[in-house]
């Protein structure tokens, strides 16, 4: 009986303290790691990028992106990404739902993506997460090729 009061004290403490991370006026900086062969699409075998992102809530529970990444692919030399987005926070238990697009350049094509994620920020203290995150991004130039779903694991910063 006293595990499962405990239990349910701990839950209480958690929620509250990830409901005030996610107040208006918070800002956020975040860097990520993508690929590690954990994104799949129809043109590339090993892929490894990196992703800075910084934030701001706008209001309660709702975050306006801006992001840039570098990706190296095994077939293709480089790839530059340049975005904006905003993510929406289910205060109960730090899942977060997101949307962006992006401008997306390569010495061999140029591509607008549209994208969509669903993450969780796990608090590591007060103020910095672990991001695991799942995403889509939808390529209009060449959709087989192109259009990506991965995994990333980030670090984020809620000052």
């Amino acid at each position: 009986m006293r595990r499962k009061i405990v239990m349910v004290l701990m839950a209480m403490v958690l929620s509250v303290s990830c409901y005030a991370q996610f107040e208006a006026g918070k800002k956020y900086i975040g860097a990520s790691l993508s690929g590690l062969d954990l994104s799949y699409n129809g043109s590339k075998e090993l892929s490894l990028g990196v992703q800075a992102k910084g934030g701001y809530l706008l209001q309660d529970n709702f975050m306006l992106l801006a992001q840039a990444a570098y990706e190296k692919q095994t077939d293709v030399p480089y790839t530059v990404n340049l975005g904006l987005g905003a993510r929406y926070y289910l205060v109960q238990n730090g899942i977060y739902f997101g949307a962006s697009a992006s401008y997306t350049h390569s010495d061999h094509f140029d591509d607008v993506m549209p994208s969509v994620q669903v993450g969780y920020s796990f608090f590591i203290n007060g103020s910095v997460t672990i991001e695991p995150e799942l995403y889509y991004n939808q390529s209009f130039k060449n959709y087989g090729d192109y259009s990506t779903i991965g995994f990333r694991i980030g670090l984020g910063v809620y000052l």
